[in-house]
C-alpha cells in the first residue's frame, strides 16, 4: 500500500505577504525618518544657535504650527479617505506625488536666513521665515505620512503580515532615524575658534546635511512606491461619513488609549532631542549623541529578530506592556542616580548614562516594533464596530496625536530650558559646561523620560483592551468582509 500524500493542513491566508514586500514598505518609513528625525533632533539647535532665536520664541513657534496641524491633519485624512483608488491604488500614489515637496520643505527649514541682506539684521523677519518654512514642512509631511501609514492596512489583512509590516517599518524607521543621529554630529558641529575644546553649530554643515537627507528621502519614497502592492480592495466610490467616523473614534476606548500613547511615545522621542544640549553643555562632547543613538537603537536591532514570534505567541498588548514597564524602571533609576553624574566628560558618568539608555532602548523596542501593528488592529476594531472603512481618518488623527506629543515635548522642553535652566543663546551657543544651567539641563533630561515611560506602561497595562484573545474574532470578520468585497467587484467586472 503506497504512502498517502502529505496534506498541508495549515491555513494559508489569501493576502499573505513575504519579507520582500515588507522590506519595500520599510523603505517608505526610512524616507519619512530621514527628514523627520533630522528636523526633530536638530532644528531647535539650528534655531537657537544659528538663527539666534530665543528658546521661548522657538517654543511658541512649535506651539502655533502644531495648532495649525489640528486643522491640517484631519483635512488630509478627509482628502485621502474620499479619493477613489486609481490604477496605482488608493494610497501608493502619494508616495510619488508628495516625495519631492516634503524633502524640499525640510531643506528650506535649515536655510540660514540671517545671510539675506536686510533680513539678517531683523530678528522678526528671521522668525517669520522660520514660521513659513516649518509650517510648509509640517503640511507636506502629513500629506505623505497619512497615506503611507494607511497603506499598511491595504497591503494585507493578514495579522501575521501586519506584524511583519510593523516589524520592518521599525527597521526602516531605525535606518532613517539612525542616519541623521549617527552622522549629523560629525558634519553639523565645528570647533569654536575661541575655544577649540568646545564645538558649536555650523550653519553650512547643517544645510548640507539637510540636502543629503532630502535626496535620500526622495529615493526611498519612490522605491517604496515601486515595491509595494495594495491587495485589500478599497471601495471604488468611497462614501465615507467623516463626521460619523470621527465621532466613533472618540467613543472608542482602544482608539482613545492609542491616541494618548501616541502623544506620549512621540513626545518622548521628540523630548530626547534635548539630549543634544545635554551632550553639548553638560558632558561637553557632541559626539556622545552618536553613542547614545547606538545605545538606544542596538537593542531594537536585536529584538527585531524575535519580536514577531513573541508577538504571535503572547500578543501585541502584552508585549508592549512588558517592554514599557522595563523602560519605565530604567528611566526612573536614571533620574534617581543623576546626583552621581559628573560633568565635563567624566568617563564613569558617561558609561552609566549610556548603559541606562541601552536598557531603556531594550524595553522600548517592544513598543516601537509592535506600534504600527497596534494601529492596524484599532483600524480593524473600528471597522467591525461601525462598518466604516476609515483607515486614513484614523491614521490622520493618530498622526495628529503624535504631533501633539511633539508639540508638548518641544514647547515644554524649550520653556524648561529657558525658564528653569536659564539657557541664554548668546552665552550657551558658544559655551561648554556652565554651572547651574548645565546641571538643570541634566535634571530635565532625566526626569521627563521617567514620567513618560511610566505613563506609557500604565496605559498599555491597564488601559488598552485589545488582548490577543479579543482580536481573533475581529480578524475573522475583517477577512470575511474583504473576501466578500473582492468577490463582488470581480463579479461586477
Amino acid at each position: 500500500m503506497g504512502k498517502k500524500a502529505k496534506v498541508k493542513s495549515e491555513y494559508q491566508h489569501p493576502n499573505k505577504i513575504g519579507i520582500k514586500e515588507a522590506m519595500g514598505y520599510a523603505l517608505g518609513d526610512a524616507g519619512n525618518l530621514f527628514v523627520l528625525t533630522y528636523v526633530s533632533s536638530f532644528l531647535k539647535v539650528f534655531y537657537t544657535d544659528v538663527l539666534l532665536i530665543t528658546p521661548g520664541n522657538v517654543a511658541t513657534l512649535f506651539l502655533v504650527t502644531r495648532l495649525w496641524d489640528a486643522i491640517n491633519d484631519p483635512l488630509w485624512g478627509g482628502i485621502v479617505a474620499k479619493r477613489p483608488p486609481g490604477k496605482d491604488g488608493k494610497f501608493r500614489p502619494y508616495l510619488k506625488w508628495v516625495a519631492i515637496p516634503v524633502a524640499v520643505a525640510q531643506l528650506l527649514c535649515f536655510y540660514n536666513f540671517t545671510t539675506i541682506p536686510k533680513v539678517g539684521d531683523n530678528p522678526a523677519l528671521v522668525l517669520v521665515f522660520a514660521y513659513i518654512t516649518y509650517i510648509a514642512f509640517g503640511m507636506m509631511y502629513t500629506g505623505i505620512n497619512v497615506p503611507f501609514g494607511s497603506l499598511a492596512s491595504v497591503i494585507t489583512d493578514d495579522p501575521d503580515g501586519r506584524t511583519l509590516l510593523s516589524t520592518f517599518r521599525a527597521i526602516g524607521g531605525g535606518i532613517g532615524g539612525a542616519a541623521p543621529l549617527l552622522l549629523a554630529p560629525f558634519i553639523i558641529y565645528k570647533k569654536n575658534e575661541a575655544d577649540p575644546t568646545v564645538k558649536v553649530a555650523d550653519a553650512h554643515g547643517m544645510f548640507y546635511f539637510a540636502a543629503a537627507m532630502c535626496v535620500c528621502a526622495i529615493i526611498f519614497y519612490f522605491a517604496c512606491f515601486a515595491t509595494t502592492k495594495e491587495r485589500v480592495k478599497s471601495e471604488a466610490k468611497p462614501n465615507v461619513n467623516m463626521k460619523k467616523a470621527y465621532k466613533a473614534m472618540f467613543r472608542s476606548r482602544p482608539f482613545i488609549v492609542l491616541a494618548i500613547t501616541g502623544v506620549l511615545i512621540s513626545g518622548q522621542l521628540q523630548f530626547a532631542s534635548l539630549n543634544q544640549y545635554l551632550f553639548k553643555n553638560y558632558f561637553v562632547n557632541t559626539n556622545l549623541s552618536v553613542i547614545g543613538t547606538i545605545a538606544q537603537y542596538f537593542p531594537m536591532a536585536l529584538m527585531i529578530l524575535v519580536t514577531p514570534k513573541l508577538s504571535k505567541k503572547f500578543g501585541k498588548k502584552e508585549l508592549a506592556g512588558f517592554g514599557s514597564m522595563f523602560a519605565a524602571f530604567a528611566a526612573i533609576a536614571c533620574f534617581l542616580m543623576r546626583g552621581m553624574f559628573k560633568p565635563n566628560g567624566d568617563k564613569f558618568t558617561i558609561i552609566i548614562f549610556m548603559a541606562t539608555l541601552f536598557i531603556i532602548g531594550f524595553g522600548y523596542s517592544f513598543v516601537s516594533i509592535t506600534n504600527w501593528a497596534v494601529v492596524a488592529d484599532v483600524i480593524d476594531y473600528q471597522y467591525v464596530k461601525t462598518g466604516i472603512k476609515s483607515e486614513s481618518a484614523i491614521y490622520a488623527v493618530y498622526t495628529f496625536s503624535r504631533k501633539l506629543g511633539q508639540t508638548i515635548a518641544d514647547y515644554g522642553g524649550l520653556m524648561l530650558l529657558e525658564k528653569y535652566a536659564h539657557y541664554d543663546v548668546q552665552t550657551m551657543s558658544n559655551a561648554g559646561y556652565v554651572a547651574g544651567t548645565s546641571d538643570r539641563i541634566l535634571t530635565i533630561c532625566t526626569l521627563i523620560p521617567a514620567i513618560t515611560y511610566t505613563l506609557i506602561w500604565l496605559l498599555y497595562r491597564f488601559g488598552y483592551p485589545l488582548t490577543k484573545e479579543k482580536l481573533e474574532p475581529i480578524y475573522e470578520k475583517v477577512r470575511a468582509d474583504n473576501a466578500a468585497l473582492a468577490e463582488a467587484e470581480a463579479t461586477a467586472e
